[in-house]
């Protein structure tokens, strides 16, 4: 199994690093109100006007401080504090605020930015530094808004892509466990209602532009809330035939014809997401569980598929070692 080493996280730093400041290209989530609102992405999006959009800026944020913490002595780490320390502070947190606040933003990055938001808040949290506490006012707007959205979102998003909200809950899950007791019932309640009685998906996937399986974001969210019994039963109802390597399309990874074309890039990341759905299900199930070993060797097989194309093409490297990074740790 390939797990992630000290060399690959430099590595991965230094990719992100590159990019996290780096302006252009750069695309825009924005809904123009008046001829004021035409600006520089900068102007909008004090800290994340980088890595060409802004929910893989507050992504790549959430890697590098990960392996910051997770190799504190690694060779890229005075540059990854450097740049924290200049970039993570109050009044650039305000100006993301601001245009947060415009009344044309209401879906802005909904949910998918906002689970990383909160996945980025909760990694800092995690370092003896003040950069969780300028973050804060950030990251407790984003909650609000999943508390204002999860109870009116009356079908779940099953699409492979930024909208999917099983993948959008597990990350906000995590962040909600100990700081938010009334959103972790509100996930826990929609998800219960959206997906517990799921049975006997066909996986028809992967999408040609998608980066999320539906089905194993599904599967990974219910893990995060089921007890392992009750999720063993759920997952052998809602997958039955894994065992005998069906449906085939979950243990095959994507193939990439165009890692220069931004959308068909996204397979890359679909294989690293797997990945990380698969080892973290076969975790899940425990090691008795006869889909466990075919989990394990399908996270390795997706591993393999798209690790060595995490960069080399900018459509795929301003966001794809965030993929990795989950897909190895």
């Amino acid at each position: 199994m390939t797990h992630l080493t000290p060399d690959m996280a430099n590595r991965f730093a230094t990719l992100t690093l590159s990019h996290l400041g780096r302006r252009y290209p750069y695309k825009m989530d924005l809904v123009l109100a008046g001829p004021q609102d035409a600006r520089e992405p900068a102007d909008h999006h004090p800290i994340f006007h980088g890595s060409f959009d802004w929910h893989s800026c507050v992504h790549g944020w959430w890697q590098v401080m990960r392996l910051l913490r997770l190799y504190p002595n690694m060779p890229q780490a005075a540059a990854i504090r450097a740049q924290a320390d200049a970039m993570l502070v109050a009044d650039k947190v305000a100006g993301e605020l601001a245009f947060l606040a415009r009344p044309t933003a209401t879906g802005f990055e909904r949910p998918y930015g906002w689970a990383w938001l909160l996945a980025l808040h909760g990694e800092l949290a995690g370092h003896d530094a003040p950069w969780a506490a300028a973050v804060e006012p950030l990251a407790l707007a984003f909650a609000a808004r999943f508390h204002g959205f999860l109870p009116k979102l009356t079908y779940p998003l099953r699409v492979g892509t930024h909208f999917n909200i099983a993948f959008a809950l597990v990350l906000a899950l995590e962040w909600a466990e100990t700081r938010d007791p009334a959103l972790v019932a509100m996930i826990r309640d929609r998800a219960l209602h959206w997906f517990g009685k799921d049975r006997a998906c066909q996986a028809w996937e992967p999408g040609g532009d998608e980066f999320l399986s539906p089905a194993l974001c599904e599967a990974l969210l219910m893990s995060r809330l089921l007890p392992r019994a009750d999720f063993a039963d759920w997952f052998h109802a809602f997958l039955p035939h894994l065992a005998q390597g069906e449906p085939a399309t979950l243990f095959t990874p994507a193939t990439v014809s165009d890692r220069s074309d931004g959308k068909i890039a996204h397979l890359d990341g679909l294989n690293l997401s797997r990945a990380w759905c698969w080892r973290a299900i076969a975790m899940a199930l425990g090691p008795d569980d006869p889909v466990a070993p075919l989990a394990i060797d399908a996270t390795q097989r997706h591993i393999a598929a798209s690790l060595p194309h995490v960069a080399g093409d900018y459509m795929g490297e301003h966001w794809l070692a965030t993929f990795a990074l989950l897909a190895l740790e």
